[in-house]
């Protein structure tokens, strides 16, 4: 819902009344990701929830809605042949009627989101509880209720846990918010603020880094201790550009289990310091760039420097996957492939040569 959130903000603020559609789950090969919307307002559409395939059946629906409802979309379908997914997928999409009285707390979300501070919204989706009950969840605090206080202290726990790794998703509970049952669905859609993509090393290549770590979401930091280089004229696409020590700035910066670290100065007198703070921080990718020569040379000086065996297969040395890349475009799409394969788990091989299921969890 982020990508509607500026537009149906405006139709808020205004009083109006508009139907929103939220995919809350995914089988298959289905397009669109948990938490993909659109919003509809007379004959005006904003969003997506499968890229074209069942748009038409969603946006009836949201017209028209008066009630929350869960509406199942795909090849289970009866109506298969009328708004099926092509890709042969299903998903599930929760309708409900949005307005100042019915959602009262979107303003509060999207100042939270506007502002980077992380927040999630629990929506009980299916069961015995009050469909459509709202729960807003901040890491110190929450507002609105599903109904009843147990449940609510439940999903607070779960939810701040979800937040926490940016997850989006359905969480089933007890009318009272018993774990062990699943009478109750509740809708999880998480707003953390953006992974951080730190590259050192104010190089061609970091600059191709940069530009696709933004396409894929990352806020974007470039950081090398040359000021003749680190500069925001060559870093157009960086949210910010650091000159700095990369060993320096990086202890003095939060990292956590989403952040990508991208080393690209080849260079020992950086990149030693440097992966000894990195390769002890929690972050979720450490990836090294040179030759295999120079990553075994690396290897033997933080071995030098202390680090353990344990700690140094979090390096991913030489960075990127095996594409051939040989330009610095190409490079940084074999470092996005190898950071998009440590986040879904994928094997890296061609579609072609596999089975099963194409889109993995997390």
């Amino acid at each position: 819902m982020r990508d509607v959130l500026p537009d149906i903000m405006r139709w808020w603020r205004s009083g109006l009344r508009f139907g929103l559609a939220t995919v809350v789950s995914t089988f298959k090969s289905a397009p669109r990701p948990p938490g993909a919307a659109m919003a509809v307002r007379g004959d005006e559409v904003v969003g997506s929830v499968s890229g074209g395939c069942v748009e038409g059946a969603v946006f009836e629906l949201a017209a028209e809605i008066d009630e929350p409802v869960l509406q199942r979309y795909g090849v289970s379908d009866d109506e298969a042949f009328a708004v099926g997914l092509t890709c042969g997928g299903i998903i599930d999409v929760f309708v409900e009627p949005v307005s100042i009285e019915t959602y009262p707390e979107m303003g509060d979300i999207y100042e939270s989101v506007r502002r980077h501070e992380p927040v999630a919204v629990a929506t009980i989706i299916s069961g015995p509880g009050r469909v459509g009950a709202r729960r807003v969840v901040w890491p110190d605090r929450a507002g609105g209720s599903l109904g009843v206080p147990r449940l609510d202290d439940a999903v607070d726990d779960d939810v701040r846990g979800m937040l926490a790794q940016g997850l989006t998703g359905v969480r089933r509970y007890g009318p009272q918010g018993e774990r062990r049952l699943d009478e109750l669905a509740v809708f999880v859609q998480s707003f953390a603020p953006p992974p951080r993509m730190l590259v050192f090393g104010a190089i061609d290549f970091a600059a191709a880094v940069a530009r696709i770590g933004k396409f894929l979401g990352y806020h974007v930091t470039v950081c090398d201790a040359r000021p003749v280089f680190a500069t925001a004229k060559r870093f157009p696409d960086a949210d910010e550009v650091v000159v700095k020590w990369p060993h320096d700035y990086l202890s003095s910066v939060k990292v956590d289990e989403r952040t990508a670290i991208c080393v690209l100065t080849h260079d020992p007198k950086f990149d030693v310091p440097l992966l000894e703070v990195a390769l002890r921080t929690p972050a979720g990718y450490v990836g090294a760039m040179g030759s295999r020569r120079t990553h075994e040379d690396r290897l033997k000086r933080l071995r030098e420097a202390g680090l353990s065996e344990e700690e140094l297969s979090r390096l991913r040395s030489p960075i990127g996957l095996d594409l051939g890349a040989r330009t610095p475009e190409e490079t940084a799409v074999s470092i996005a492939a190898e950071l998009i394969q440590t986040r879904w788990g994928g094997s890296g091989r061609p579609l072609t040569d596999t089975d099963g299921r194409i889109h993995g969890e997390p």
